[in-house]
């Protein structure tokens, strides 16, 4: 549900059966999901906190714990995403030739417009984000088609190949959209 409509918020409890939160966590996050996370726990020691935040928690609360200091940390944590979301539906991603924009899901190569499929813009955008750093084939496709998607690793190597025809100068020797060899992609400003 949090993938297909994130939320504001979401409250964990690090000990969950079955799937632990911090694995949550870190899925929701590989997602894109931006909604802000208490994690909560009975669990005090610092590498717990330590992990639970470096994994994209916006707060953590051990137990025992009264319920107002719950609420108040609920009241402060949604005065935040609210500034962050502004920001991130009007965020324009400057990339010299190339210009993305986020909300509306408009690139322009040279003050062009670039015609792209969603799942082409969501490759790029993947990307984008993470300038320089290298992606798997495998990872791709987790992180933008999902977990559920029983496609081959070839499918990302096909979508390379159509965005660099769309976003690269010379699509045989990338700029943007490059290979790493044994590894995978990434893209480079």
């Amino acid at each position: 549900m949090a993938l297909d409509q994130p939320p504001d918020l979401i409250v964990l409890d690090v000990m969950m059966p079955g799937l632990s939160s911090f694995e949550v966590l870190r899925e929701l996050r590989a997602q894109g999901v931006e909604s802000q996370v208490i994690l909560l726990t009975a669990r005090d020691l610092e590498q717990d906190k330590v992990n639970g935040l470096e994994l994209g928690a916006d707060d953590y609360m051990t137990k025992p714990f009264g319920l107002r200091e719950l609420l108040a940390r609920v009241t402060a944590a949604l005065r935040r995403p609210r500034q962050r979301l502004t920001a991130l539906a009007q965020e324009i991603l400057d990339l010299g030739e190339l210009t993305l924009r986020s909300a509306t899901r408009e690139v322009q190569r040279g003050g062009k417009p670039i015609r792209m499929t969603a799942r082409e813009f969501d490759l790029l955008l993947h990307l984008v984000k993470h300038p320089e750093r290298p992606f798997s084939r495998g990872q791709l496709l987790t992180q933008v088609w999902g977990d559920d998607y029983n496609g081959t690793e070839r499918t990302v190597d096909n979508f390379i190949r159509k965005l660099r025809r769309k976003i690269e100068s010379d699509p045989a020797h990338p700029t943007h959209l490059q290979t790493v060899h044994g590894v995978g992609y990434r893209f480079m400003p």
